[in-house]
Order: C-alpha cells, then sequence, then structure tokens
C-alpha cells in the first residue's frame, strides 16, 4: 500500500486582511482629524481680513483668554487655566530657547478691549517680537 503524503505545514502569515483594516483606519483618521480642533472654546470675532500664510511646522504659542477672563497657554494641560504671571513666565521661556517662536492671541469677542491689550503687552515684554490675533471669517 502506498503511503499518504505529508503536507509541510505553511509557516506564512496571510497580511491582505490587515492591509484592509489598516486601509479602513486610515481613511476613518483622515475624516476625523480635521473635525478634532484642539484648544480652548472661544467666541472668537468676525473679520473680513485674509487669512496668514501659516506654515504647520513653524512653532506656534497660542494663548487664549475665554470672556470670564480668564487665561490658557497651549503648553502642557491645555484645559488647566494659568494667571497673567504664569503667561509672561511660561512665555518668557519658550521665546528665549526660540525667538521665532509665532505667538498669537485668541481673545473671546466679549472681552474688554484692554484685557487683549494688557495680554499682547505682557507677551511683547516677554519677548515677542510681534503678537497676531486669531479670528474667524464671517458667516456666509
Amino acid at each position: 500500500m502506498a503511503k499518504a503524503a505529508r503536507r509541510k505545514p505553511m509557516a506564512e502569515i496571510n497580511v491582505v486582511p490587515y492591509i484592509d483594516v489598516m486601509l479602513v483606519l486610515l481613511v476613518i483618521f483622515m475624516v476625523a482629524a480635521p473635525l478634532l480642533r484642539p484648544g480652548i472654546d472661544v467666541e472668537l470675532p468676525e473679520t473680513t481680513a485674509g487669512p496668514l500664510a501659516i506654515d504647520e511646522n513653524e512653532p506656534t504659542l497660542v494663548v487664549s483668554v475665554k470672556a470670564d477672563q480668564t487665561y490658557f497657554i497651549n503648553t502642557g494641560d491645555a484645559e488647566e487655566p494659568v494667571t497673567i504671571d504664569a503667561i509672561a513666565e511660561q512665555a518668557g521661556k519658550i521665546l528665549a530657547a526660540n525667538p521665532e517662536v509665532r505667538v498669537l492671541v485668541e481673545g473671546d469677542r466679549n472681552l474688554p478691549y484692554g484685557v487683549v491689550v494688557n495680554l499682547m503687552g505682557v507677551l511683547q515684554r516677554a519677548g515677542a517680537a510681534n503678537v497676531g490675533l486669531i479670528t474667524e471669517p464671517p458667516e456666509s
């Protein structure tokens, strides 16, 4: 009688299903990424001025002020309010290490004018050569 031929076990992994899963996840992340806006929820003023050309790789320091005059800075834990003195200290350290950092202020539209001007003065004393303001384009 003839002996039945033995099969060798196959040691290859079929990666096609893993590639399919990876592509589906990639599409999900590509759709979800623009919807995630990090930062503090601030009601920005509207303006008709055009947007600035911003390089995504350029370091940016964003300081936010809510309507209740609480300050936030985009370093570390962005959800923790900080004092104006802490902003001056942190901004001074960041700007001393890298003077090319773009400094932007995100102020609520309901803030008194003096609060934003005071914050801009603090940032300039900390070493910011230029301080920009973040606004929203008007709704169509």
